[in-house]
């Protein structure tokens, strides 16, 4: 697995692998869909911490016009990249419906930004980067949570003369990221879409990451977090995606695609011992799909990322969640997939009800799961071009 650890010696805001200097403005030269690099400086952190130095990775699409009124950002989900669609090449993006020529966020008309978020492993600072000691920060890498990572995007947002977004989208933990910017920086987003997540993370949710991150912890080789340089503690991150991704799929998915179908010709229940037995067929898929985030992820910025969507509380420190949202001036796109059993359409309603005025929530219907913001988003192309063009 690749991990990208940051550097401070490559010019012109660019870098293959990690940090780079200031720059205040994206070059018009970049390619569309070509990652880039901003270091905003350091950054106090909402739990006490200090990240000094940071980087933050991003990619853009289309032309910021003269006044900077033109720009959208799409927020990734909790184990996403930058890479939103395609771009001058031809790798897919993972929310292809939703961004590019045509799309809903049309990169012939809006200046599309995706970032990485603070504590990932595309390129923004986490804790597989650069300790100013010019170690990885590994173990002592701070808790960041999602309104740090609102804060710093605030920054590169100026770096690139955004002084407000015509609108910020993102689903599940991007959805959640939405909302944030939304309440923390009510002057600076015109338009807000969130979708397939409520206004904080519930106990329910919040067991489901602590099985996760426990998963990665106890894995041998984790080597309490500063694994760098030996063993990767793949394992236990495969074990993690496990559980992660049954709550991204539903049952009648599930049951669906392999219902109680045994893998190959081997027979579930011919064994002599316990290590012996064949395998059901979703046991086979679970391990394919743990197997292809180890390829891509570092295991610390999982526990990162996650323990930041479980502080995810929009009215921590603002009150009832209708005094929390009571700040904000966006205009709201709310949507939830009707199958999904991680964030249930009813958080959507919730938040819907409590936000000013009268805000509908569109339904993806989609026997999927949760995984159905992605895969399904284009059934609400035309509710989602109406409120772009409202």
């Amino acid at each position: 697995m690749t991990i990208s650890v940051t550097r401070t010696d490559v010019p012109d805001g660019q870098a293959p692998d990690g940090q780079a200097p200031d720059c205040e403005r994206r070059d018009s030269r970049v390619p569309d869909g070509t990652v880039q690099y901003i270091n905003i400086g350091g950054i106090e952190l909402e739990a006490g911490g200090f990240l000094p130095d940071v980087t933050l990775a991003y990619e853009t699409w289309g032309t910021l016009n003269a006044d900077g009124s033109n720009a959208i950002l799409v927020e990734h989900a909790l184990t996403g990249s930058t890479h939103v669609t395609r771009g001058d090449g031809d790798e897919e993006g993972w929310w292809e419906q939703l961004a590019g020529p045509g799309a809903p966020a049309d990169t012939d008309r809006f200046f599309v930004v995706s970032i990485n978020i603070l504590g990932g492993c595309y390129g923004s600072t986490g804790p597989a980067s650069t300790a100013p000691d010019g170690k990885p920060w590994g173990s002592r890498f701070p808790l960041v949570t999602l309104r740090d990572s609102t804060d710093a995007e605030a920054r590169l947002a100026d770096r690139l003369g955004i002084s407000s977004w015509f609108a910020v989208v993102g689903g599940s933990m991007g959805g959640a990221r939405a909302l944030e910017w939304a309440v923390s920086y009510p002057d600076r987003v015109r338009r807000c879409g969130v979708i397939s997540v409520g206004a904080s993370s519930t106990a329910e949710q919040i067991a489901f990451a602590q099985a996760q991150t426990l998963a990665i912890r106890q894995d041998p080789n984790f080597n309490g977090g500063d694994y760098y340089g030996g063993p990767l503690p793949e394992a236990g991150l495969a074990l993690a995606r496990r559980i992660a991704h049954i709550t991204y799929r539903s049952a009648h998915e599930l049951d669906f695609r392999f219902g109680r179908n045994a893998q190959d010709t081997e027979a579930p229940l011919q064994a002599d011992a316990l290590g012996d037995r064949g395998r059901y067929q979703v046991e086979s898929y679970l391990d394919h799909q743990g197997n292809k985030l180890v390829q891509r992820f570092d295991a610390n910025s999982y526990i990162a990322l996650t323990e930041a969507l479980m502080s995810h509380d929009v009215c921590r420190g603002r009150g009832t969640l209708k005094e929390a949202l009571a700040r904000t001036t966006a205009d709201f796109f709310i949507a939830a997939v009707d199958s999904d059993r991680l964030y249930f359409p009813s958080q959507s309603r919730e938040l819907a009800n409590a936000l000013p005025g009268d805000v509908d929530v569109h339904v993806i219907e989609a026997p999927i799961g949760h995984d159905g913001f992605l895969t399904e988003i284009g059934q609400l192309s035309a509710q989602l071009r109406e409120h772009l063009l409202a």
